[in-house]
């Protein structure tokens, strides 16, 4: 075995934990390490929405809202079981706008609090209708020159014309093109930047969301001398008698950390043998998350004492998903988070042809209504006017032609109810009379079944251009469409026992000496609930923070 030097830290994950770890131990002088098992940086933040959930954020003053550490503690305490960790909690709230301020300061992180995102329970005490969820500035990839190449790129199916994406304020106007001279005018110039970007970069360089939260911590990373090296799998933790003293990779190298090593390598997505242990039957193999997310980290802290927490509410968190083949033949995962589900004119049910629950209540709570009625699989379906207009799953809006996803099987269709209903194995009287039923009340604009669109969160899902109810529209223009929905994972929760620091703690609950743990590697300080958009992203880049304050032996 042979010796590859000292650093003194190592961070073990290159995504949203990882990074903030690794920028803010070396923001603090120390030496960083930063190891990546696949060939790109980002992990799973890298693709998802970027949402950041941070209650009483400074940010929030200058956007007009108001909020407190008060309030938010309300709300957790409403919304968490005792799975949750309550010094965990408190100091995330305590320290977390603290966190995203110093970042800021010290870093490319740029963030901005997002107006108007409901809290995913708003009725409960100490919700707010926006604020509390922060997203990343847009960032221009051309200054991340070669490192470009090094980002992990977005889904396909969340891009346009060949790797252009697509920011959150952006979808209103795609929606609206044919109908809008404002919105042509507005997709007009973001497709003549996408054809110039293009000219000079493989994918567009206009990032945004997850893409553009890693892009500015990658970008970071570097101006603060982070080492990063990606293929590169660690095997083993070194121990001596102080503790956790450096890592061991599979090629043998060996590379010491003075002060510690860090824990971010996603939680355990794809780990088979986990999976059956800590899920529940039914949720399926298939997951959009990273495929580097294996359990490597629970494993290696385990290895050094450490245990997975038990107790928690739930061990992952879910949405429904559909699996299809892209045109290249590739297998794919489309996650129904926000896009398709809640808008006009879209029911899910069962396989008696019967709704099971809202449609717009948020993914966690829509997959786990999918446990609890039997609805595995479910079917998402809709007419062709919102096909048209919202699309399905994979199925983009304004698709002309679905028939590469009608032959391969991803999307049924039938010219009456009755047909779709036979295609899918749906009892057809139930189908027929589910539908007639949520016809009568999207007329009136009242769901007399599971009140589809009565709260500001459900509404949000759905379409504003469109009343009485955003959620509702009648399903009456053939053909009809439908898609097979499972409930699958968007990450784990069940992760290592640590402290407030990040510190991974043994058996009997004292510290590792030199491990730590943040992201998905570390238990969820929500016990397992999800209260709000971006609660995995929030405390991966809080307790990364804490970390690194630890292990700089620094209050600062």
């Amino acid at each position: 075995m042979r010796s590859d030097s000292t650093r003194d830290v190592i961070v073990l994950g290159a995504g949203a934990g990882g990074f903030a770890a690794a920028c803010s131990a070396a923001a603090r002088g120390l030496r960083v390490l930063l190891l990546e098992k696949t060939p790109w940086v980002g992990g799973t933040a890298a693709i998802s929405g970027g949402m950041v959930w941070i209650p009483a954020n400074t940010k929030m003053a200058g956007a007009g809202l108001t909020d407190s550490e008060a309030a938010a503690r309300a709300y957790l305490g409403a919304t968490l079981s005792a799975g949750a960790r309550p010094a965990l909690v408190e100091a995330f709230l305590r320290e977390g706008p603290a966190a995203i301020d110093w970042l800021e300061a010290r870093t490319a992180l740029r963030l901005k609090p997002v107006v108007r995102y409901p809290d995913y329970y708003p009725s409960l005490p100490g919700a707010t209708p926006g604020g509390r969820v922060l997203e990343p500035v847009g960032y221009d990839a051309r200054a991340l020159g070669a490192d470009l190449a090094l980002l992990r790129p977005p889904l396909p199916e969340f891009t346009l014309f060949g790797g252009m994406m697509v920011d959150r304020a952006d979808l209103p106007h795609l929606r609206a093109v044919t109908r809008s001279p404002r919105s042509m005018a507005r997709v007009a110039r973001l497709l003549v930047r996408h054809a110039r970007e293009r000219l000079a970069a493989p994918r567009g360089t206009s990032l945004v969301l997850g893409n553009a939260l890693v892009a500015r911590l990658l970008r970071s990373a570097r101006d603060l001398g982070v080492e990063i090296r990606t293929r590169a799998e660690v095997a083993r933790l070194q121990r001596d008698e102080r503790g956790v003293s450096g890592v061991e990779l599979r090629d043998g190298a060996r590379i010491a950390a003075r002060r510690g090593v860090v824990l971010a390598a996603g939680g355990f997505s794809h780990d088979a043998q986990r999976r059956a242990r800590w899920l529940p039957q039914g949720a399926d193999p298939a997951s959009p998350v990273c495929e580097g997310d294996a359990g490597d980290g629970l494993r290696l802290g385990e290895s050094a004492g450490g245990r997975v927490a038990e107790g928690n509410l739930h061990n992952a968190y879910w949405a429904p998903m559909s699996k299809f083949r892209r045109a290249d033949g590739s297998a794919a995962v489309f996650p129904h988070t926000v896009a398709d589900r809640g808008k006009p004119g879209i029911i899910a049910v069962n396989a008696r042809g019967e709704r099971f629950t809202s449609e717009a209540v948020s993914y966690h709570e829509f997959a786990l209504a999918m446990f609890r009625a039997g609805a595995i699989p479910a079917f998402l379906l809709c007419d062709r006017r919102s096909l048209w207009q919202y699309g399905l799953g994979a199925v983009r809006p304004f698709t002309l032609r679905p028939g590469r996803f009608l032959s391969q099987g991803y999307l049924a269709s039938g010219r009456a109810l009755a047909d779709l209903a036979g295609s899918l194995g749906v009892e057809r009287e139930g189908l027929e009379r589910t539908v007639a039923q949520y016809n009568a009340d999207a007329v009136r604009g009242v769901d007399t079944r599971f009140n589809l669109g009565g709260d500001v969160y459900q509404r949000y899902l759905g379409d504003a251009a469109h009343g009485p109810n955003p959620c509702m529209r009648p399903i009456e223009q053939p053909p009809f469409y439908a898609v097979r929905l499972h409930p699958s994972d968007l990450g784990t929760a069940a992760g290592l026992v640590t402290d407030a620091d990040a510190r991974v703690l043994d058996r009997d609950g004292r510290p590792i000496a030199g491990l730590y743990a943040c992201g998905n590697d570390m238990n969820s300080i929500m016990g397992g609930a999800y209260p709000g958009p971006g609660i995995t992203l929030g405390p991966a880049l809080v307790f990364g923070w804490l970390a690194a304050r630890s292990l700089a032996g620094s209050a600062a």
